[in-house]
Parts: C-alpha cells; sequence; structure tokens
C-alpha cells in the first residue's frame, strides 16, 4: 500500500464552482501520478481531464411520481458502492458534504467488510457555514464527518467554523487550494483585442460562479465609483447567466465598462491578460479565483473576509479592506490602476506565494500522505 497506485473515487458538484475545480484538478494531478481516478457525478465535470487513467461513471436521476423532489443522495451512494466494489476503490474522496459525504458512507455500507474504501471529507465552505446552520442539515452533515474515515478544510478559517458550528472534535486537516496554471492558448495582446480593451485601460477581472455570497452588487457599485471612468474595463467571466445582472449594470451607466463571458474552460487566456483581480464575497472559504489570478502575477482586491488573509497578505500580494466598505475598495483598485509598478511589484510577490504555498507540488503529496494513512489504518 505504501507505494502502489492508489485507485480514488472522486465526487464534486460539476458546476463551476471552487470545490468542483479543486476536485477536477486535483484528479489531474493524482492522474498524472499514475493513480487510477474514477470521477462520480451527474455529469462529467467542468474541466475535467481527458486522458488515461481517468474515468466517468455518471449518477442516474430518476423523476418518480412517487416523489414530490427528485433524490440525488440514494442513485449517487449506489452509483459509489457499484463502482467500488467493481474496481476495487482504496478511497471515495467527496468534496462538499452535502449530500456527497452521507452517500458516501452509505456506499460504504453496502460493501462487505474488506471491500469498503475510506471516506475522506473535504469541506469547502457554504456546507459548513450555511447548511451546518440549517437543522435540516446540520445533524446530517455532523453525522457524515464523524462516520468519515478523515476530514479536511480548504482553510484554518473553515476548520475553525466546522469546529463552532457542527461540534466537531475530532481532528480536521487544514489543506489549502491549489491550482496548477496551463499554458495560455493564446497571446495577452489578442485577448485585450477580443475584449475590446484600449490601450491605457486596465483589466480588472472577476471570476465566480455569481451565487449571493459572491456580492456582484457590491462589485458593480465599486466598479461604478472608479475614477476616471474610462482607465479601465470589468471582464467578469461568469460561471452562470448573468442576464439577472444586466439590469443594474444598465442602472450604473456601465454598459461600455463591463465585459462578461460565460463559462469559459480557457480560464488561463483571460488570466494572462488581466492587470488586478477584484473580489466582493461577504463570505469565502479561501477563494480560488484569487489563487488562480496570483499564479499570473496579477493581484487582487477584495474583502478580508474568511479564508482570503490565509491566501492574500495585504499590502504584499494584494490590497484587503474590511468587509463593505466600497470606497476604501475603489480607492485601492484606482491605487493599483494608477500605479503599473505598485500593480506589478504586488503581482511578482503573488505570484511566488502562490508557487511556494500552494501549488500542486506542495499540496497534492499532502492528500496523497493522507490517502495512505487513512489506508493503513484498518477498516471499518
Amino acid at each position: 500500500m505504501s507505494s502502489r497506485p492508489l485507485k480514488i473515487g472522486l465526487t464534486c458538484y460539476p458546476s463551476v464552482g471552487g470545490s468542483g475545480i479543486l476536485a477536477t484538478e486535483l484528479g489531474e494531478e493524482l492522474a498524472a501520478r499514475g493513480h487510477e481516478i474514477h470521477f462520480i457525478s451527474y455529469e462529467p465535470p467542468f474541466r475535467m481531464p481527458a486522458g488515461p487513467r481517468v474515468f466517468f461513471h455518471p449518477v442516474t436521476v430518476n423523476s418518480y411520481d412517487l416523489f414530490k423532489y427528485p433524490d440525488y443522495t440514494l442513485p449517487l451512494s449506489v452509483k459509489m458502492a457499484e463502482v467500488s466494489r467493481r474496481h476495487g476503490l482504496d478511497v471515495l474522496h467527496v468534496h462538499y458534504a452535502v449530500p456527497h459525504a452521507t452517500a458516501a458512507i452509505l456506499a460504504r455500507a453496502m460493501l462487505p467488510p474488506g471491500k469498503r474504501p475510506k471516506v475522506v471529507t473535504t469541506l469547502h465552505g457554504t456546507d459548513t457555514t450555511l447548511l451546518g446552520r440549517d437543522p435540516g442539515y446540520g445533524p446530517a452533515i455532523a453525522h457524515a464527518l464523524q462516520h468519515s474515515d478523515a476530514i479536511t478544510t480548504v482553510s484554518e478559517y473553515m476548520r475553525r467554523e466546522t469546529v463552532r458550528l457542527l461540534g466537531v472534535r475530532r481532528p480536521i486537516e487544514v489543506i489549502h487550494n491549489f491550482f496548477e496554471p496551463h499554458p495560455p492558448r493564446r497571446s495577452r495582446a489578442a485577448v485585450r483585442r477580443e475584449l475590446g480593451l484600449a490601450a491605457g485601460e486596465a483589466m480588472i477581472l472577476h471570476l465566480s460562479n455569481l451565487r449571493a455570497l459572491k456580492r456582484i452588487d457590491l462589485l458593480l457599485a465599486t466598479v461604478a465609483a472608479i475614477r476616471p471612468r474610462n482607465s479601465f474595463k470589468l471582464v467578469i467571466l461568469a460561471g452562470a447567466s448573468f442576464a439577472p445582472f444586466q439590469a443594474e449594470v444598465r442602472r450604473l451607466g456601465l454598459g461600455r465598462r463591463v465585459v462578461v463571458r460565460e463559462r469559459v474552460t480557457a480560464i488561463d487566456d483571460y488570466l494572462q491578460a488581466a492587470d488586478l483581480g477584484l473580489f466582493t464575497s461577504e463570505s469565502e472559504s479561501f477563494c480560488l479565483s484569487i489563487l488562480e489570478a496570483m499564479n499570473f502575477g496579477c493581484p487582487s482586491c477584495a474583502f478580508a473576509v474568511g479564508g482570503i488573509p490565509e491566501v492574500v497578505t495585504s499590502a504584499r500580494t494584494g490590497l484587503l479592506v474590511p468587509f463593505g466598505d466600497t470606497a476604501a475598495l475603489t480607492r485601492a483598485v484606482e491605487t493599483l490602476i494608477a500605479h503599473p509598478g505598485v500593480r506589478a511589484q504586488l503581482g511578482r510577490a503573488a505570484r511566488l506565494r502562490a508557487r511556494r504555498h500552494f501549488s500542486a507540488a506542495v499540496i497534492v503529496p499532502r492528500y496523497l500522505a493522507l490517502y495512505r494513512r487513512v489506508c493503513a489504518a484498518p477498516r471499518k
């Protein structure tokens, strides 16, 4: 077990979001290191890699008239058990507790002793901070965590919140997110031409799934206050439809300042073309988007919430301000637009921090060590 390749099942939400992106990147890196990866979900994850040792097993969700709402947990657990039995999985690594951890615990119970994979649950954010508070979910999450073989969180902030909200008293290992950039397919100049950026205009980049916690209202309010108005364009890589926000863009007179691209897969093209990132979340477990930008020497301005201060060292690799202070955030953005030298200095430090602390070379071995450790323990 100490050296042989592992067979690992990975389950995540396949939509655009930090948990799905991290799980997909982890699968790609593990496969490149010789391990066998089995993605189990209702559709292939966003950015799922193609290649040897990577397999996808779809979960079929039926809409029986018997049920008012379609059930996903039970079909997922059956598929997890089936894949584990057929392929001899060593580990089921589930990203986002609801309903994946519960399904994994049930799947393990379906299998005979000696054939049960170890269950590793990684908490990414709202599965603790939102659903953990909900009496309709919290006890089920706590039960799944109690019966997982190992628990990880993507930040120290998330570890503390898990203990506080769910009362978990067993060890929780903090393994930060990582990002491994891919070579851009197009040049920086070509991307900026496509986006209509004029010479001298700064490209402000925002990447997110546009969920309520991302506070797109504060993003647009911050951008609307930037002066001079013609000094920038805000480029939004949206993981969902941006249509609900178009009216606000028009109301703020930002029609010529905001460019939206939806469900982009070649994000590296846009990351290397950006001058700075802008993020206005009211809560973040880590903020993978900031790390993605850091890898391309792109510093970010953001609210100092959740795990973001674990990623960004304010005034050294980016600029952080208190949550809700859009005036301060606007000033931070204006500073980086007006002073390219400061922007470049922060960007260099950001790239260095990303490579030293949040690269695949640093983080993936920690997951592998965890897998080896739980697999060496007696099976339940």
